[in-house]
């Protein structure tokens, strides 16, 4: 977990927030590190997770979650941590029977688009139960990333449909929190990108956007972080608030300063 970035959103894992869709953008850079910062930020916070990963493997999320302070595969056993590989089971798919259910069924599909499969993973896997199991504080989605779907021939409407019910059921009922990465190609003629980043960003409390260095590389800064807050966090405060910095990771955290000043850990 980035603690530096904690500060910068005025957040810790005993006072994580509850209800909210948080999305995460990357542009003209690699936007992961702030995965892995939300997912080690919630299991210390003590929530119960639901790691839909799309990306990486589960070893690659569990030795960078370990230079955070984290064990994915310790959150996993002890039920804290339910993790969809995506690598894995999109490979796996295609040798189980067709009438098993499997949360990727669409791409068994000729027309990919059907993601209720996989909300009724998530479902399933957050769904509050009284029989005796460790009591966490709230349940959280996290996704990395959405616009591997489109990639696998999914629309962007189903997959802002699968959003719209995750929120209902895990920001609304349950009173948890979404997180999800989604890529900012920056091609205008890439149409259904836009109507997805457009459609989350509507439907967002908050944004994380990571963009490249418009000058290219640099040694001391690694790209620029803009953060807008959708919604007040006092009554008298405006709706929307933004701040910009810049950033630099290292192996066990970022830095970051105000551009054109010296970099500095908050």
């Amino acid at each position: 977990m980035f603690p530096e970035l904690n500060n910068l959103l005025n957040t810790t894992p005993e006072g994580a927030e509850q209800g909210k869709l948080t999305l995460l953008c990357d542009a003209k850079t690699d936007g992961s590190f702030l995965v892995h910062h939300f997912l080690s930020f919630y299991l210390k916070a003590n929530c119960k997770v639901c790691f839909v990963a799309l990306v990486q493997s589960f070893s690659h999320y569990n030795m960078v979650g370990q230079k955070l302070g984290v064990s994915l595969t310790t959150a996993r056993e002890r039920g804290q941590l339910v993790v969809l590989e995506g690598l894995k089971s999109a490979v796996d798919i295609f040798f189980r029977p067709q009438e098993e259910p499997h949360p990727l069924q669409f791409l068994r599909e000729a027309n990919a688009g059907d993601l209720q499969p996989l909300y009724a993973f998530v479902r399933d896997a957050l769904e509050p139960v009284d029989c005796g199991e460790a009591a966490w504080r709230c349940p959280v989605l996290l996704v990395d990333d959405l616009s591997v779907l489109l990639s696998l021939g999914v629309g962007p409407v189903a997959v802002l449909d699968f959003v719209h019910y995750c929120r209902a059921t895990v920001c609304r009922e349950w009173k948890g929190n979404v997180v999800a990465l989604v890529h900012d190609s920056g091609d205008a003629e890439d149409e259904e990108s836009d109507v997805l980043l457009n459609g989350l960003s509507h439907q967002s409390h908050l944004i994380l956007r990571a963009e490249g260095l418009a000058t290219g590389f640099c040694k001391d800064v690694h790209g620029q972080l803009r953060i807008l807050w959708r919604r007040p966090l006092q009554p008298t405060t405006p709706r929307d608030r933004s701040l910009t910095y810049q950033y630099k990771i290292q192996d066990k955290s970022i830095f970051c300063c105000e551009p054109s000043s010296e970099p500095y850990s908050l």
